[in-house]
């Protein structure tokens, strides 16, 4: 139940009237029926903060707040109360700041700060609260009326410092904005919910009013909405070759009733016929698979903005998303490897199989480079001893380029990174023209290039901003370690460790392919040798991973476990089709870990078992010491098939149909 309470208490609630209304009826009615149009289940005005404090202090689900004085289209409510970031968020405006507003400073769409000198932004007088921040915001609402005697904090109860007052043009502060500086204040997470293409003002008298209105009532609103369901910043060929006409089919597809969900189902049938057509060779099917594989990245980009412009969010949703396109991809790379060998060339499974290790390490790597971005955001700025050094010139040379919108320099440097309507692209046009061995390789090097970039440049700015962001969440969990790896003594330096892990399981392919190729066999202290430097870094599982580089471990850790499978497979001479279904199936277990850590929720129900990347990697040694490589992967394989299903259906089918009482499906 969504409960949404306009504020009273602001000068604009007392004379702001609604026309066509009763003289002097108050603007707080216009806004509770807008935010009972946008959704919310119960609507209450309250006429100051305390009043505000008690109906939150008794709310049990997601509250949304706004002052008296906002004039915006319900659609600019609807997105903030059906924002699939937060908890929290914050309505926020480019408007210059009225006396008594707030303003604030963005970074990586988190408000960091409110009044900040280098603010960019006002507070836009509404904000949604999850049920997680409901005590804090009950609390800073007593706390801005001054119900609370004992502040934390000597700005909230000296009078010349009180968010209150003394506002950035020295007036008395509007009581949402007290709210909001105190809620922030006390370190709340709040992300910005920016208005683009609708309209919303906060407005001080009739004046203004009339002109807010006048404003609203000028924009289509159905249609700013479609066009807001396409990414504000996307990469080249998503925005020039799909976006420009990709709305037309999510406008179609929400007349005739097909979710989000349904365009994500279809999206994956035209990557796996795409996947067998480029297995089957022959420039015809190549051409088709290369035409399937373009539609089918549309109807990936269609998903996404279907749910935007229906406003039909949630949890599986985003994690079927992400799931889903991996999932395509690498069945993309698995087509194109049997292409290859049917062609004729001896390694265009080891091609695939090198393009997916590639690829998923890169994405771990992205995965943790933004939380670390996220929590150096949040962190109060220190002046770097390296401020003026290359991490610093780095940073401040990105910036640059990521405000320039439409740049060369802007377009160059989102297209160098390889994203994936680049790496779609690339594959649909260079199969087609000249086979799979040709788009293979020219993903792999693109890959590369793009991986040496981008972790050299973020190598380089994670330094200076010198942040730990490893420190902040659960390392055993999201290094997949498993119960073995807290078995064992605890070793510190995890980052060193990992990587000589990963050198170690490197260093057993290359002698196993070798040996093969000379038509010998591994040495059996070779994969030994490698499985010791792998439960060495196992054991910094429980150790501090508080280095400003320690964001890199997850990667580090997925390099060493596909390497060293796929060269138990190479020694084991098991068949290329069956290391990659392996591998394959571990990407979606890691896959969906990521997943769930950018969507903010707990393990997998089963994570348990999976038995840790130290436990794999020990039971695939054992497989191969004992001469049956082949029957260790596609036995531990299918485990773990089954037990990712099996949590897949527990997490999002048996458990939440337990939580409400009866049984759905999910989407």
């Amino acid at each position: 139940m969504t409960l949404a309470i306009v504020l009273a208490a602001d000068p604009a609630a007392g004379h702001l009237t609604e026309p066509g209304r009763p003289a002097g009826e108050p603007l707080t009615e216009r806004l509770a029926a807008q935010w009972r149009r946008a959704g919310a289940d119960d609507v209450r005005i309250a006429a100051d903060l305390t009043e505000l404090a008690d109906l939150v202090a008794a709310a049990t689900g997601p509250v949304l707040v706004s002052g008296a004085d906002l004039v915006a289209h319900t659609a600019v409510l609807k997105h903030l109360a059906t924002s699939p970031v937060g908890p929290t968020v914050a309505l926020v405006l480019t408007d210059p700041p009225a006396p008594g507003q707030a303003t604030v400073r963005e970074e990586r769409g988190q408000v960091v700060e409110v009044d900040a000198a280098d603010a960019s932004g006002v507070f836009g007088g509404a904000l949604r609260v999850g049920a997680a921040d409901l005590p804090a915001v009950a609390d800073a609402a007593r706390r801005a009326a001054g119900a609370a005697p004992d502040a934390p904090d000597a700005r909230l109860t000296d009078p010349a410092s009180a968010p209150g007052v003394g506002a950035a043009d020295g007036g008395p502060r509007n009581a949402v904005d007290r709210l909001v500086a105190d809620l922030a204040a006390r370190g709340t997470l709040i992300f910005a919910q920016r208005v683009r293409l609708l309209v919303a003002h906060r407005v001080g008298d009739e004046a203004q009013r009339a002109a807010a209105e006048a404003a609203v009532a000028a924009v289509d609103e159905d249609r700013a909405e479609l066009k807001l369901s396409v990414k504000e910043r996307d990469d080249f060929f998503t925005t020039f070759f799909v976006s420009t006409w990709s709305p037309y089919v999510t406008k179609v597809a929400a007349r005739i009733g097909i979710g989000p969900t349904g365009v994500t189902m279809v999206s994956v049938a035209f990557a796996v016929a795409a996947a067998v057509l480029f297995g089957v060779g022959g420039r015809p099917a190549l051409v088709a698979g290369a035409v399937l594989l373009y539609l089918g990245f549309v109807l990936d980009c269609v998903d996404g903005q279907l749910a935007r412009y229906t406003r039909h969010f949630s949890a599986w949703g985003g994690w079927l998303d992400t799931m889903a396109d991996r999932f395509k991809e690498y069945v993309v790379y698995a087509g194109l490897g049997f292409g290859a060998t049917h062609a004729g060339f001896r390694y265009g499974w080891a091609l695939a199989l090198a393009a997916m290790t590639l690829q998923t390490v890169r994405h771990m790597t992205d995965t943790w480079y933004g939380a670390l971005h996220d929590e150096a955001a949040r962190r109060p700025k220190v002046v770097s001893a390296d401020a003026g050094g290359i991490g610093g010139k780095l940073n401040a040379a990105s910036t640059r380029v990521q405000a320039d919108t439409g740049s060369v320099s802007y377009w160059l440097k989102r297209t160098v990174v390889f994203p994936i309507g680049e790496r779609w692209a690339l594959i649909a046009i260079a199969a087609a023209l000249f086979g799979p061995l040709v788009a293979l390789v020219a993903v792999l090097v693109w890959g590369t290039l793009a991986f040496a970039y981008t972790g050299g440049l973020r190598t380089l700015r994670a330094r200076w901003m010198r942040v730990p962001v490893m420190a902040t969440v659960d390392a055993g969990l999201h290094r997949d370690d498993g119960v073995l790896a807290r078995t064992l003594p605890t070793t510190r330096r995890p980052l060193l460790l990992a990587v000589l892990g990963a050198l170690g399981a490197a260093g057993t392919l290359v002698w196993a392919l070798l040996a093969v190729h000379g038509g010998g066999d591994l040495p059996v202290f070779v994969p030994v040798l490698a499985l010791v430097l792998l439960l060495g870094a196992a054991q910094a599982s429980r150790a501090p991973h508080d280095g400003s580089l320690d964001w890199l471990v997850p990667a580090a850790l997925r390099a060493a476990e596909y390497l060293f499978a796929i060269a138990v497979g190479v020694a084991g001479r098991a068949p290329a089709w069956l290391i990659f279904g392996y591998v394959l199936v571990l990407t979606l277990h890691h896959y969906d870990l990521t997943a769930r850590l950018e969507k903010r929720q707990s393990a997998p129900p089963l994570h348990a078992a999976t038995l840790g990347w130290p436990g794999r990697s020990l039971l695939l040694a054992i497989g191969l010491i004992a001469g049956y490589a082949s029957i260790a992967l596609a036995t531990l394989g299918a485990y773990l098939l089954v037990v990712f299903v099996a949590s897949v259906v527990l997490a999002w089918v048996v458990l939440p149909a337990r939580a409400r009482g009866g049984v759905r499906s999910p989407g």
